[in-house]
C-alpha cells in the first residue's frame, strides 16, 4: 500500500458499552502506542460476547461524555488543520462545550491504523486522505484519476456531500462499516523533479517518482517512470540524497515540508487528485442520539465549503508565491503538451476499472466525476 495514501466488518457498537479508557485533555494527548491500539482492537470480540463493546453510552457518547475524533494530520498543514478544528468546534457548539476529544498528529492512530481503528471503536470519527482509503475502496479512485475532468472546481462539485458521486460512494462504503461525512479536495497534484525538466511523457523514462497512492502510482508507471512509496516526512532527505528523482504532490506538500529548497522543476497539471475526508463508523453513527447526528451533519456542512476556501486561499497567498520565488522553475504545459500527457495516461482508467471489478459501477462513478 502507498503510504500517503484490510478491513474487517466493525463490531456492533450501537449498543451500550461497558469499558473505556478515559481521556481528559481536549487536544494535547500523549501518543498511544500501536500495541495499545491493537490490544484494544483484539479485545472487542470478547467484549461483544459479553453484550458490550468499549466506549459508548446509549446516546453514542463515551462514558466521560466525549465524542472521539482522530487524525494523523499535523498543525503544519495550515491549509487543512484549521478546518479540522472548525469541524470539532461546530460539534461542540451543537452538543456541548468540550464534547469532542480530539487526537491530532497521529497521537491516537497513524495513517495506516486510522480506518481499521475506527471500525474497531478506537475512534468515532476520523479524518483521512483518500489516498489511504482508495486502496481498500477503489470506487474512490474515480476522483483521483489523472486529467479526469477540468480540475479543482469540477472535483469540488463531484465530491460535494449531496452529489451523485458522493451518494454512490457511500452506498459502497456503508456495507463495509464506514460512511463519508464530507470531503474537501486538495488542489491538483503537480509533477516535480530535481534535475531533469519534464515537458513530455518521454522525459520521465527511468526516473524514480514518489507517488502518494495506488492510482497515482499507476499514473507514474504509465508515464514510464518507477513509482516509489514513502511518507511525506521522508521526502526532503530522499530528494536531497537522490533516492528519488521527483514526486507528484499538491503545492501544499512542497511548502509544508520545505521541499522548495531541493526541487528543481515543477509541472502544473492534473496528475491526480486527492481529498481530506471525514469518516464515521456506521454502526456507531446509527446508534447515536438525534442531537449528536445533527451536530455531526452541521459540522460537515461547515467543513466542506470552509475547507475549499481555506485550501484555495493558502495556495494562492502562500504556496504558489513561495514556489515562484524559490529555485524551482515552473514549466507550464500548453494544450498540445497537456494532450500528450492525457493520452499517455489513458490506460490508467482501464487499470482502475479493473480494480473496481464492476464495469457498470466504475462507469457510473467516472461519469459523475467527469460531468459534475
Amino acid at each position: 500500500m502507498f503510504k500517503d495514501d484490510h478491513m474487517t466488518h466493525p463490531p456492533d457498537i450501537s449498543r451500550p458499552r461497558c469499558a473505556e479508557l478515559s481521556q481528559s485533555s481536549r487536544v494535547s494527548h500523549p501518543a498511544v502506542s500501536r500495541r495499545t491500539v491493537l490490544g484494544l482492537a483484539s479485545a472487542v470480540p470478547l467484549l461483544l460476547a459479553g453484550g458490550c463493546a468499549p466506549g459508548a453510552d446509549r446516546e453514542g457518547l463515551r462514558p466521560d461524555g466525549s465524542l472521539r475524533v482522530a487524525t494523523y494530520i499535523t498543525p503544519g498543514y495550515v491549509d487543512v488543520f484549521p478546518n479540522l478544528e472548525l469541524f470539532n468546534s461546530v460539534v461542540d457548539a451543537g452538543i456541548g462545550d468540550r464534547t469532542v476529544d480530539f487526537f491530532g498528529s497521529g497521537a491516537l492512530l497513524n495513517a495506516e491504523q486510522l480506518v481499521p481503528g475506527m471500525l474497531r471503536g478506537v475512534t468515532d470519527v476520523g479524518f483521512q486522505t483518500s489516498s489511504y482509503v482508495s486502496t481498500s475502496f477503489p470506487i474512490l479512485g474515480a476522483a483521483e484519476l489523472p486529467f479526469v475532468n477540468d480540475g479543482f472546481e469540477q472535483l469540488s462539485r463531484a465530491l460535494a456531500p449531496e452529489s451523485e458521486f458522493s451518494r454512490l460512494v457511500n452506498t459502497q462504503l456503508r456495507p463495509k462499516g464506514i460512511v463519508n461525512l464530507g470531503s474537501v479536495p486538495f488542489t491538483l497534484q503537480w509533477l516535480y523533479t530535481v534535475d531533469r525538466p519534464v515537458e513530455r511523457p518521454e522525459d520521465l523514462r527511468g526516473l524514480r517518482i514518489r507517488a502518494a497512492g495506488h492510482v497515482e502510482g499507476a499514473t507514474v508507471k504509465a508515464l514510464g517512470a518507477a513509482p516509489v512509496s514513502m511518507s511525506s516526512g521522508e521526502l526532503y532527505e530522499a530528494l536531497e540524497r537522490g533516492t528519488i528523482d521527483g514526486m507528484v504532490a499538491y503545492p501544499g506538500t512542497v511548502i509544508s515540508r520545505g521541499l522548495e529548497d531541493v526541487l528543481g522543476y515543477a509541472v502544473p497539471g492534473h496528475f491526480g487528485g486527492y481529498s481530506m475526508d471525514a469518516y464515521a463508523n456506521v454502526r456507531w453513527l446509527e446508534g447515536t442520539s438525534g442531537p449528536v447526528r445533527e451536530a455531526l451533519h452541521e459540522a460537515a456542512a461547515e467543513y466542506v465549503p470552509n475547507g475549499i476556501d481555506l485550501m484555495l486561499r493558502v495556495e494562492e497567498e502562500e504556496s504558489i508565491p513561495i514556489i515562484e520565488e524559490s529555485r524551482i522553475e515552473i514549466l507550464r504545459l500548453d494544450e498540445a503538451q497537456t494532450d500528450r500527457f492525457r493520452d499517455a495516461t489513458a490506460s490508467v482508467v482501464d487499470w482502475w476499472r479493473s480494480t473496481v471489478g464492476d464495469d457498470e459501477l466504475a462507469d457510473r462513478a467516472l461519469t459523475y466525476v467527469k460531468e459534475a
